[in-house]
């Protein structure tokens, strides 16, 4: 059975910026087939939303979403029709002002969340509370929102992560 990673990236960054390249090698390196989908353009989330389900419609598999701020927000949206088999959300961009009825529900599917303490951008509140709602596991660092200086602890977590869901079946 194929199984894929496919990467979301946030509003400012792109398909293969630092945190996702890291990230990608250790999927890879964990037996994974990797894609990052290419948002750039589209600030809508709505319009992201679709670019995922439509970019991932072929694959027949196991599906692991990963997404950083507004691409754990579109990953976690897209993540029930896709039948998701887990969620690796990093800063997601949830419960924004004006924004928080959009805040998606996942499936149930195994979730973890890293978000930094110092983040200006997503307040870590927002992920305390969607990890406490939805039984998210929650790694919160000592960074802010970017997560720059964390990717090593990030990548541990999420090749933890990836074994978990193969030793569980998640």
């Amino acid at each position: 059975m194929s199984r894929y990673v496919v990467f979301s990236h946030g509003k400012e960054s792109g398909p293969w910026g630092a945190k996702i390249s890291a990230l990608a090698e250790i999927a890879q390196a964990e037996g994974w087939q990797v894609e990052s989908v290419d948002y750039r353009g589209i600030d809508d989330p709505q319009e992201r939303v679709t670019r995922l389900l439509s970019y991932c419609r072929e694959f027949q598999g196991r599906l692991v979403l990963v997404g950083s701020s507004m691409g754990g927000h579109v990953c976690t949206a897209g993540s029930r029709l896709l039948r998701a088999a887990g969620l690796f959300l990093m800063a997601p961009a949830f419960y924004m002002p004006g924004y928080e009825e959009h805040t998606p529900i996942p499936p149930d599917c195994p979730i973890s969340i890293v978000h930094g303490w110092r983040d200006d951008v997503v307040p870590v509140d927002n992920s305390i509370r969607f990890a406490r709602q939805y039984n998210a596991s929650l790694h919160v660092l000592d960074t802010d929102h970017r997560m720059q200086d964390r990717v090593r602890e990030i990548g541990a977590l999420f090749e933890y992560f990836l074994i978990t869901l193969d030793k569980f079946g998640g």
